[in-house]
């Protein structure tokens, strides 16, 4: 059995335009990349955020230009509430001109900026913390920024980051996207006691979100981003989110009655039901915008690297 997911049934407060539109434009981005990878448009793999887009949209206002943020394998969402940029980002999954990192990094790993992703499960908590060690000593007040999932709880690296992270007294902010399932391994199956738990066990606090409301998650994770920044200690925020489809392109083992009941608690469902005048010309402009990006994408040359 996978996780026990609570249903969230509080009534989701109206977001503001711009919260709404960074939402849809990540949700059509990701629709977008499922269909062009069907279409035989993407070469090599691909993991959607589908489902869990509210996370860095939420947080993304609680940081600043001169944070560090560190993605992962599934990460597309990340740099998408980060940067107004779909263009660059499907130019560099797709290999086109005008890619972010000339077409050499793909879908998982990227670089722009103080962005960087990565698809190597659990390599971003390490180098966050050194990231933040530097902040530290120069005198900033910037943080580091690191988005890890429920299984990368099953590598080593991330404890001995978050070891330093509190004995150094360093300025890291782990987001964990508790998704419940790791590839395709329940997290009841390969963790042990929680996260909560294992951030305890080094002296570092811990908070669970369950919310899917982008202003109740502000709200509710403002201080501890704050103090992670003002305090420079590290802190741990766990979302417990859904992953609504496949691990990758077609591993999706759950039962179906499990995927639907993740698909019931989808946020992108309960803003279209409960904010219908607001949302259907959002969303419409976000799936046309999206239209035109991977059109005139495709249409480009292929990028170039030169090293």
């Amino acid at each position: 059995m996978g996780t026990r997911r609570l249903p969230d049934t509080a009534p989701l407060s109206r977001l503001r335009d711009e919260d709404l539109s960074r939402l849809l434009l990540i949700r059509h981005f990701e629709l977008t990349v499922q269909n062009l990878f069907a279409g035989g448009h993407l070469s090599g793999t691909t993991h959607t955020c589908l489902g869990q887009e509210y996370v860095p949209v939420a947080l993304e206002p609680l940081l600043k230009d001169d944070d560090y943020v560190f993605s992962n394998h599934r990460g597309h969402g990340h740099y998408l509430a980060r940067f107004d940029d779909p263009e660059g980002l499907l130019a560099e999954m797709t290999g086109r001109h005008g890619a972010l990192c000339a077409g050499v990094g793909g879908s998982q790993h990227v670089r722009r900026a103080r962005f960087h992703s990565t698809g190597v499960q659990g390599q971003s908590l390490p180098v966050a913390a050194g990231t933040a060690l530097h902040l530290r000593r120069t005198g900033s007040d910037g943080l580091a920024c690191v988005y890890i999932g429920d299984g990368t709880w099953g590598e080593g690296a991330v404890y001995e980051a978050l070891n330093l992270a509190a004995l150094w007294r360093l300025p890291v902010l782990v987001v964990v996207e508790n998704n419940g399932i790791a590839q395709s391994t329940p997290t009841s199956r390969q963790m042990a006691g929680t996260i909560g738990g294992r951030a305890a066990a080094f002296g570092i606090p811990h908070l669970c979100v369950g919310s899917r409301d982008v202003n109740v998650i502000r709200e509710q994770t403002a201080a501890a981003v704050a103090t992670v920044r003002d305090a420079g200690t590290p802190a741990v925020l766990e979302f417990r989110t859904d992953r609504l489809g496949p691990h990758s392109k077609g591993d999706d083992t759950r039962p179906a009655p499990e995927r639907a009941a993740a698909a019931a608690r989808d946020w992108y469902l309960r803003y279209r039901d409960r904010y219908p005048e607001q949302f259907a010309p959002a969303d419409e402009a976000q799936r046309h915008r999206m239209s035109v990006v991977a059109a005139d994408v495709l249409a480009r040359p292929l990028s170039r690297w030169e090293p």
